[in-house]
């Protein structure tokens, strides 16, 4: 059984490289799997404001760093948080080989992703990715974990309203 570890997008510079915080998503990655045998990545994320998908600024990192393409999974057409957990559903619920997930976001993000991916049935460990704290400063870090306050209840609201219609459709 493999280790997924999932990288969530963030935000593409206009001239087509990382974030500071995209770039330290995918390091985190990098580090977490470094003693995990039997892994693989999936970048996940399209086009935000600036192009490319945000997955595939993951891939290139990924690759640089000397990962090999075949270990890369992408979804590259999700625009939220979300729609990023489903489609990567989409993607690995078929490959019979999900032994755990390891999400790969901002450290204030993280939760979200990792009781998304729960919810789904999925079993995921957070690990620690580097804190885009001291590069974001304490006003606008601030403001993202306010932002979580909120996302998490409503993305799980939302996922268990699309759990249960499922549910029913099959009963």
């Amino acid at each position: 059984m493999n280790t997924y570890f999932v990288i969530f997008g963030s935000a593409v510079r206009a001239d087509g490289t990382p974030s500071g915080s995209l770039a330290r998503r995918v390091e985190g990655a990098l580090v977490l799997a470094r003693t995990t045998p039997q892994r693989m990545f999936v970048g996940t994320g399209g086009v935000g404001r600036h192009g490319p998908a945000e997955a595939h600024v993951i891939r290139d990192l990924l690759v640089a760093a000397g990962i090999e393409p075949n270990d890369i999974l992408i979804e590259d057409q999700a625009l939220d948080t979300l729609q990023s957990v489903l489609l990567c559903d989409a993607i690995l619920r078929p490959r019979k080989d999900v032994g755990l997930i390891v999400p790969c976001s901002s450290s204030y993000h993280n939760l979200r992703c990792a009781l998304l991916f729960r919810m789904l049935g999925y079993r995921v460990r957070i690990g620690r990715v580097p804190s885009d704290l001291p590069h974001l400063g304490p006003t606008k870090w601030g403001a993202y974990v306010f932002k979580e306050l909120f996302a998490l209840p409503y993305d799980a609201v939302l996922l268990s309203l699309r759990l249960a219609a499922k549910m029913r459709v099959r009963l």
